[in-house]
């Protein structure tokens, strides 16, 4: 999610409210149980979300290659902590 959010940043994250278009919201990784990920909303239907990283020039795992996330246990992030405060 680099340039947004950068390696060692802190975040916390809601779990109230709709998901939207253009929120950052983390989110287990659909097939591999336990491993997180924090990605942008491109596209929701109100049960399940399109996201995608922010770093286009990289490689990266999205739903292009996973398809559709459910938004079911995902959290919205609502705080960005500064590196230097962890």
């Amino acid at each position: 999610m680099e340039p947004t959010i950068v390696d060692g940043q802190g975040l916390i994250g809601v779990t109230f409210g709709r998901v939207r278009v253009g929120q950052i919201r983390t989110f287990e990784h659909p097939d591999r149980p336990g491993f997180w990920m924090v990605k942008r909303v491109s596209a929701t239907d109100g049960g399940s979300m399109i996201v995608e990283s922010d770093n286009r020039n990289i490689r990266t795992e999205d739903s292009h290659s996973f398809g559709p996330v459910d938004t079911t246990g995902s959290y919205r992030i609502v705080v960005r902590i500064p590196r230097r405060w962890m």
